[in-house]
């Protein structure tokens, strides 16, 4: 938190949905869930309480389901957010150990419900994956209404506030945000989540500004106050200076008018303004995404995360569970590319269908592709759905955290396995498919020539990438602050990469966060990468960012970026070459930073405010 010397606050969090807004704060309030007392239950009445835990989670279901009927048009597409979140109801994580609590330890249904809550929510933080780390978030969402019911407190009431605010709360569930009503809710901030969370995945899709992990929100900003929120910076501002407020109100209309020319101009091509021609994808998790992926102008899925079918249920999904949903994605995607990613998970302590394994070190540890050629059972039944897919549209096959050209060739031998039995049992499938690996551990970047003959394609995973380059979790608030795709060992290990792909005529892929980065533009152009996968919502403005660039100057900025030592220096090279580029582009109407003939004005721009 910053304050000057005026009373303006300015609080730092995380950009859940890119956007300006100005208007008056509203602090979201819950009742009775704050404060739970611990009390024992008499062996004669545990039955009753037992029976009292089993109808508030009834009551919570009922009022998700009637969320989900009055679910607004813009928002069905999502409409599995919720659905997951009824399922969670009945967990064994949540529900079935709350049962349990309640009978092993004699005490009140708050409590134990309290301590199953806690229980997950540890098992989660071990998650490397981000995206599945924030599914710990969705279990305390679903606990919070079932609490709320357990004690008798009042739901928020989202839908009925009437008049055009600022959401101010300590967290707010997918369920909450979706009932946000457009023309009275301006944007919202949040104590708690982060980007990969469901709730910004819904305020992405409502595309209206949201910040989120501030921490301390809800205890700095009071009700009314005037509040400035910037959701690509992830900033908010509180009780702001008529200089701040007249220069927020200025690129909050520039974003507004950009924003329309990106989305008119989503489905044409992404062509640099030198004619190089880039494929701009979707990451996905489940096939009701598709929609947002056309919508947006994909140019395909180049990340289809397939762990969500197998995580909150009793047991691993079968065959044609797996096959029908791909199935659905491929079709619907159909001729553009779908690359289904295998499981990516610390499989045996977060699937509920295994067994509990204590690791010292999860992200070290068991996940992924060693989990996946450990259970082979597991693996095969998955390698069967996608081949079966692959029958009916353009498959990519992508493996994960692959570090050894050993798990490559167990991998493609298991993989000839299911396109073996599949011919034996007389099912149609498509063995002809692209095989490609994701480059998230700096051991497959220095073995990159010897993989490169054994696969089709490169996928740069940068997430773990940068964490495992840099020894960083950024998870850990102590050192997230050194997390950066920009660090000069990262962009190098990315450039060695692509060269030795070239080299080697297989085309290296990007879909982790860097990929959505306007800034990082002109260097993942100069070095070469030809296509990024990222969030739906983040196709269009990329897009057009990318005919504003031309690739030779890229390719010429990229080798000054190649001699600096330091993060910062790259930082301040961009800034100085590109004259604040990201601010431009994101908030400056069509046109804002162009020349006369129609290319960025890289030498002469001025970074915005």
């Amino acid at each position: 938190m910053h304050a000057t010397s005026t009373g303006e606050i300015r609080l730092k969090g995380i950009g859940g949905s890119p956007g300006i807004c100005i208007g008056k704060a509203y602090l979201v309030d819950r009742e009775g869930v704050s404060v739970v007392e611990k009390y024992n239950i008499s062996a004669d009445k545990i039955s009753k309480e037992i029976n009292r835990f089993k109808n508030a989670v009834a009551n919570a279901k009922k009022e998700l389901v009637a969320i989900i009927a009055d679910l607004p048009e813009d928002l069905k597409q999502h409409t599995y957010i919720l659905e997951t979140h009824l399922l969670l109801h009945k967990d064994k994580m949540l529900y079935g150990r709350t049962i349990d609590i309640i009978k092993n330890q004699g005490i009140n249904a708050e409590w134990a419900l309290r301590e199953a809550t806690s229980e997950t929510r540890e098992m989660f933080s071990s998650i490397t994956d981000s995206y599945l780390k924030g599914r710990s978030v969705d279990i305390e969402h679903v606990s919070d209404r079932i609490m709320r019911n357990l004690v008798g407190g009042k739901d928020v009431n989202i839908s009925g506030i009437d008049r055009r605010v600022i959401l101010v709360a300590h967290n707010l569930s997918p369920a909450e945000t979706s009932q946000i009503q457009l023309e009275k809710i301006m944007g919202f901030v949040t104590d708690r989540g982060g980007r990969d969370s469901h709730t910004g995945i819904i305020a992405r899709a409502l595309e209206i500004p949201a910040v989120l992990g501030l921490e301390t929100a809800t205890a700095t900003i009071k009700n009314n106050d005037i509040l400035v929120v910037d959701g690509a910076e992830g900033l908010v501002i509180a009780n702001p200076e008529e200089d701040t407020l007249i220069h927020y109100a200025m690129l909050a209309e520039k974003f507004k008018a950009h924003k329309a020319d990106a989305l008119r101009t989503s489905g044409r091509p992404a062509k640099s303004h030198d004619g190089k021609l880039f494929r701009i994808m979707g990451n996905i998790e489940l096939p009701e995404e598709i929609v947002a992926v056309k919508d947006h102008g994909g140019d395909g899925v180049g990340l289809f995360r397939t762990e969500f079918l197998y995580m909150n249920r009793a047991g691993f999904p079968d065959e044609q569970e797996l096959f029908d949903k791909y199935r659905e994605v491929v079709e619907l995607m159909s001729p553009k590319p779908v690359t289904i990613r295998t499981l990516d998970i610390n499989g045996d302590k977060f699937l509920d269908a295994s067994r509990p394994a204590d690791e010292a070190n999860p992200a070290l540890g068991l996940r992924a592709i060693r989990f996946c050629l450990k259970h082979t059972d597991i693996f095969k039944t998955q390698l069967r759905a996608i081949l079966r897919a692959a029958a009916h549209g353009n498959v990519r096959l992508l493996i994960p955290m692959i570090s050894s050209c050993e798990e490559i060739l167990e991998t493609r031998r298991i993989l000839n396995d299911a396109a073996d039995s599949l011919e034996k049992d007389g099912l149609e499938y498509n063995r002809e498919i692209e095989f490609g690996i994701m480059i998230e551990v700096p051991s497959a970047v220095i073995m990159a020539d010897a993989m490169a003959r054994m696969v089709d394609f490169f996928s740069i995973g940068t997430n773990d990438l940068v964490q495992y380059t840099l020894a960083i979790d950024r998870g850990n608030r102590h050192v997230a602050y050194l997390y950066n795709p920009l660090h000069p060992a990262v962009i190098r290990l990315i450039k060695h990469l692509v060269d030795v792909g070239k080299k080697a005529g297989i085309k290296t892929y990007m879909c982790g966060e860097m990929a959505a980065g306007i800034s990082h533009l002109p260097i993942l152009m100069g070095i070469g990468i030809s296509e990024l996968s990222m969030s739906p919502q983040s196709i269009p403005l990329v897009k057009n960012a990318i005919r504003k660039i031309s690739v030779s100057e890229s390719s010429a900025f990229l080798k000054d970026v190649l001699k600096q030592a330091t993060t910062a220096d790259i930082i301040r090279l961009i800034e100085d070459t590109f004259g604040g580029m990201l601010s431009e582009t994101l908030y400056a109407p069509s046109g804002q930073t162009l020349e006369a003939d129609g290319a960025l004005n890289i030498k002469g721009a001025q970074p915005l405010g």
